[in-house]
């Protein structure tokens, strides 16, 4: 079985979104997404995949979903049993949402890419709890400025 991660960006009280929507826009966690997802494959809620509004470049998506009007190019799951056979023989597979894949997935999980923004936001889906006990942490990136500060850290599992 390869690896799988989570990759999320989460307010200070583990806000993920509202509406379908990113409740913040950070351009460099985009870009550390796009980086760290490249010619990777990505498993996703229905949701989530909406949001996108696109098919990302290189990447393999694969949607956990009971709805059947996916494009083609989209690997569709109506459970996780399913996704977990699929991913096994995958080196790197990255949950990218929503709230409830994530909670599927967090005891799951090798390792977590986590963009924590010291703000709190008004929000109506959350990134589930999990016990900080059970990772190694390494802090990746520290940002401190006038607009936002965050601090993105990958949590290994012990």
């Amino acid at each position: 079985m390869g690896k799988i991660y989570l990759i999320a960006a989460i307010g200070k009280n583990n806000e993920l979104g509202k509406d379908n929507e990113l409740i913040w826009y950070i351009k460099e966690d985009l870009q550390f997404f796009k980086n760290t997802t490249m010619n990777k494959t990505i498993v996703m809620g229905y949701n989530t995949f909406k949001s996108l509004k696109r098919v990302l470049p290189n990447r393999k998506h694969i949607v956990l979903t009971s709805h059947n009007d996916l494009p083609d190019e989209v690997v569709c799951f109506n459970n996780i049993d399913n996704v977990l056979n699929y991913i096994k023989d995958i080196d790197e597979v990255y949950i990218i949402g929503g709230a409830s894949i994530y909670k599927l997935f967090v005891d799951l999980c090798d390792g977590m890419y986590l963009t924590e923004i010291d703000k709190e936001y008004d929000a109506d889906v959350y990134f589930p709890e999990f016990n900080e006990n059970d990772y190694n942490v390494k802090v990746l990136t520290k940002i401190k400025n006038e607009e936002l500060s965050y601090t993105r850290k990958l949590y290994e599992r012990k």
